[in-house]
């Protein structure tokens, strides 16, 4: 009889119910901690998104099927990290465009300034 409310998934073991458990928590650290590398160029973007594109069509195709439920969940926890850590290079991509546009703007808007008050002196 179980009292706890909890519903085991046959085929589970102690360790496959903490890594389903945990697997979100631990795929976004590693995200993090390998973006602060990306970020800081201590891992080239392009590796960061050819891992990612190969771990996340290795899930796709193979790491879902897997017999180990630990081990669905340890490819799961991969593929989830690395397509983060590939949104890394295209965070900074969109951020640095949009920091160019603003000092575009700045540019812009000091010349009109500037030309104004020529023009009224």
């Amino acid at each position: 009889m179980v009292t706890s409310g909890e519903i085991v998934e046959h085929g589970s073991n102690r360790a496959s119910r903490w890594l389903q458990a945990k697997r979100l928590r631990i795929a976004l650290w590693i995200a993090v901690i390998e973006g602060v590398l990306v970020a800081f160029h201590v891992i080239p973007w392009w590796l960061a998104v050819a891992a990612a594109a190969i771990l996340v069509l290795f899930y796709f195709w193979a790491g879902r099927h897997l017999p180990s439920t630990s081990a669905r969940h340890v490819f799961w926890i991969a593929a989830t990290s690395q397509a983060l850590v590939a949104l890394v290079p295209i965070l900074v991509a969109v951020v640095g465009t949009l920091a160019l546009i603003a000092v575009g703007i700045l540019a812009i808007l000091a010349l009109v300034a500037l030309f104004a008050e020529a023009r009224a002196r």
